[in-house]
């Protein structure tokens, strides 16, 4: 697809043909979890279940430094482009690498050493911790190679490869599930078994998308002179991944805070219901996330082009598909809690657990699509102040003290209750944030009204 298209091609067309490619790819990555907590649940049991859910944390942690660089750079790469700046855009390419792989070294090096001290912090208790070690210690290698793969895959899509971006990850989904059932199936490897095949496929997908950017013909490429870290070019891109950033960190601070209060409240199998919800709402968030990415080279591309009015429709196209999808994501967890259980394993405390947990949290699941593409949009045109307030809102300043308030009223129910509540004080927020940046836009010049 060529770049210029973003300045005149129909906003609806545009939408879609981003769009699906970057849904396809988040539901290949959003697989990867499924497939390993799948397998794993059916296999080894549901105290493996467990402890996969301690080691969501870290995972969050590591996504964190990823998203910093991968989102921060793709939107800067959409708005270069957008100015003709295309030397400029090649320039933040190469200070994303070095940065990843300077940021990947660090995180590594830390967890390798404090890994089961940082488990038991997370809630892993005497029975889910060996579940989680054996897992977490197996995967190290590969948050590095995920990091690689998802931060360069964006920039890939923001750059006018959408295709390309959907074919990476449907090439490491599909190697991930083959080594998933070989090594836990075939070979008795249990959850490391999980850990190794995510670890080889990721691999595959990072080989893919850097030689993309080693092709000539690439709108960005690898090239010499580029590798230099820059600290204009550093804050630029820390500026913007600043907010997804955030929102993994806080994460980290949320699953850290929820396991360890379901440990007290709840149990083991509280913990393994509170990993299907998240398992379950990251499927649905991630067709979001995907409608976002298509969303982001539009309008950071029609941002720096100045042409306000295409950009404006791309986000409200964006909002009209997630509130839909995260509707329909609302009505089939509250009314089938107990086929989503079932689905990673059929222990009739897990699915108790599962069913408690999925009536009281998804109740005001429908508006998060709204609050997710807003945060995405005002990150897409560089407004990195008021992206990170609404991550901020919703999962932090609203959703912490209601985790740690509701309990001694409401006891576990009170957990599973904060969650709808932050969602519909985060979207209150959210609609006036919008409503103040849409009258800035309004009293400014349209450039190009196509």
């Amino acid at each position: 697809m060529k770049i210029d298209e973003l300045a005149h091609k129909s906003i609806g067309r545009l939408l879609w043909e981003y769009s699906i490619p970057s849904v396809v790819g988040m539901i290949v990555v959003s697989m990867y979890n499924i497939i390993d907590r799948v397998i794993i649940g059916q296999q080894v049991g549901a105290a493996a279940i467990t402890g996969l859910t301690v080691t969501f944390p870290v995972m969050n942690l590591t996504t964190a430094f990823g998203t910093l660089v991968g989102v921060g750079s793709a939107a800067r790469v959409s708005i270069l482009l957008g100015q003709k700046r295309n030397a400029e855009a090649d320039n933040v390419l190469g200070n994303a690498l070095i940065l990843t792989l300077v940021l990947g070294a660090l995180y590594l090096i830390f967890f390798a050493i404090y890994l089961d001290d940082i488990l038991r912090a997370f809630g892993a208790s005497d029975v889910t911790l060996p579940y989680a070690h054996d897992f977490m210690s197996t995967l190290l290698p590969g948050l590095l190679l995920m990091n690689l793969t998802w931060s360069f895959n964006n920039i890939q899509r923001a750059s006018g490869y959408p295709r390309r971006a959907m074919a990476a990850m449907l090439i490491s989904t599909g190697v991930n599930l083959v080594l998933a059932l070989i090594f836990v199936l075939g070979l008795k490897m249990g959850i490391r078994g999980a850990a190794l095949a995510t670890d080889i496929a990721m691999f595959t997908a990072m080989v893919f998308v850097m030689w993309h950017f080693m092709q000539k013909e690439s709108t960005v490429r690898f090239r010499r002179g580029i590798y230099r870290l820059r600290r204009s070019i550093i804050i630029s891109i820390v500026s913007i991944g600043a907010a997804p950033a955030l929102i993994n960190a806080v994460g980290c601070l949320i699953n850290i805070l929820l396991n360890n209060e379901l440990k007290h409240s709840g149990g083991d199998m509280a913990i393994g219901a509170a990993g299907l919800f998240v398992t379950y709402t990251q499927l649905i968030l991630m067709v979001v996330i995907g409608i976002c990415q298509g969303m982001q080279p539009i309008v950071g591309y029609n941002y720096g082009a100045g042409n306000w009015d295409r950009m404006k429709r791309a986000y409200k196209y964006a909002v009209y598909a997630s509130t839909v999808l995260c509707t329909v994501g609302c009505i089939i967890g509250i009314t089938m809690p107990d086929l989503i259980a079932r689905a990673f394993n059929p222990d009739p405390e897990l699915v108790a657990a599962t069913v408690r947990c999925l009536h009281h949290a998804l109740l005001a699941f429908m508006v998060v699509g709204y609050q997710v593409v807003s945060t995405n949009f005002f990150q897409s045109i560089g407004k990195a102040g008021k992206s990170i307030l609404l991550s901020l809102t919703r999962q932090a300043i609203f959703l912490i003290p209601l985790m740690l308030w509701l309990p001694s009223l409401l006891g576990l129910n009170g957990i599973w209750l904060s969650f709808p509540i932050s969602d519909i004080l985060a979207t209150i927020v959210t609609f006036i944030l919008i409503k103040m940046q849409f009258r800035q836009f309004s009293r400014m010049p349209v450039v190009n009204n196509q």
